[in-house]
This record gives structure tokens, C-alpha cells and sequence, in this order.
């Protein structure tokens, strides 16, 4: 599953660096595939759909820091746990029940992501 930022956040931002596919937005800051992966100009999607990576799109959050779930893998491949999760002082990166994920489609995200 996803990651997620709840409101406790304190928008410290210790958490946006740490995440190698750039999944993490201060709130009200747009994000874009392109956003440290190895994503560039318009690519078809594992669900056959053609995105523009350098395309803006609307910020998820306009409060306090978030994951855009599509981006999110987990830290799989990269670390043996989220990082978010690691760095975070008041815990506010939980588990996000909405967007239950086996490891299989988070490997595979970041393949798509960084190959």
C-alpha cells in the first residue's frame, strides 16, 4: 500500500527529500511524473494511457505535505523501509488504506519510474 501524510503533519519537511521518486509535495505545490525519475516528455502508462511527464497537476494537499499515491512505492527497491515513515518526528506518515498495493505492483512501479 501507499504511504500517506495525515494532517498531523508540521510541515518540517524532512520527508520530501528522502523519497527517491520525488512522491512528496509541500502542500499547495503542484507535481509532475518527470520529478526525479527517469520519466521525460509524453509516455504511454502500464494502463495504456499517454501522460506528458512535464505536465503540472493539481496538488493533492493545500494544507500540509503529501504523497501522490501514483509515485509512491514504498521506498521498494531503493531501501528496506519507507523513509518517510523513518524521518518523520511526529508519525504522521501512516499506511494508506485506500491504496493496498502488493510488493509485486510497487517493484513495478519503480521499474517503470527509474528504467
Amino acid at each position: 500500500m501507499a504511504i500517506k501524510i495525515t494532517d498531523d503533519c508540521i510541515n518540517c519537511g524532512a520527508c520530501e527529500p528522502e523519497c527517491p521518486n520525488s512522491a512528496i509535495y509541500e502542500g499547495a505545490i503542484d507535481w509532475r511524473w518527470q520529478d526525479k525519475t527517469k520519466l521525460s516528455g509524453k509516455v504511454i502508462f502500464p494502463d495504456g494511457t499517454e501522460k506528458d511527464t512535464s505536465a503540472f497537476n493539481e496538488a493533492v494537499s493545500d494544507d500540509v505535505y503529501y504523497i501522490f499515491a501514483g509515485k509512491c512505492t514504498e521506498c521498494k527497491g531503493f531501501h528496506e523501509e519507507p523513509q518517510c515513515k523513518a524521518v518523520c518526528p511526529v508519525d504522521c506518515c501512516v499506511d494508506d488504506p485506500d491504496h493496498r498495493e502488493t510488493e509485486e505492483v510497487l517493484l513495478s512501479r519503480q521499474r517503470f519510474l527509474h528504467t
